[in-house]
């Protein structure tokens, strides 16, 4: 059974950068045939796919947020991770990681097999 835990701040302040990271287990995230995806919901709105880091370690982002974001991963720890840089009372959001089986198209996924419970992140002087 594959797991994922998002682990990072709670909050933060305007312009500041947020990391967070997604510890796996019960699988790998150089195991060829899965993506591993960062995703996120503000409140009251719908899913907003963030980005994609390969088995291989290739990356890809949702076009509205690449200037910002950068996603990258520690295959010893078996973790990848999302920096998100300055960040705006609008990045407030419940932050997924997610796997998804098979490549995940560089338009965006959402129909991942395996969730993360969702880290709550909010951005507020």
């Amino acid at each position: 059974q594959v797991q994922l835990q998002e682990s990072g701040p709670g909050l933060l302040k305007p312009s500041q950068t947020l990391i967070l990271t997604c510890t796996v287990s019960g699988g790998s995230i150089t195991t060829s045939g899965y993506d591993w995806i960062w995703i996120r919901q503000p409140p009251g709105k719908g899913m907003e796919w963030m980005g994609v880091i390969r088995y291989d370690g290739n990356t890809n982002y949702s076009p509205s947020l690449k200037s910002r974001t950068s996603i990258s991963r520690d295959t010893s720890r078996n973790h990848f991770s999302l920096q998100l840089t300055s960040v705006t009372p609008e990045d407030t959001a419940v932050y997924y990681c997610a796997r998804h089986k098979g490549y995940c198209p560089t338009t965006g996924c959402f129909d991942m097999d395996y969730w993360g419970k969702g880290t709550l992140v909010t951005v507020s002087s």
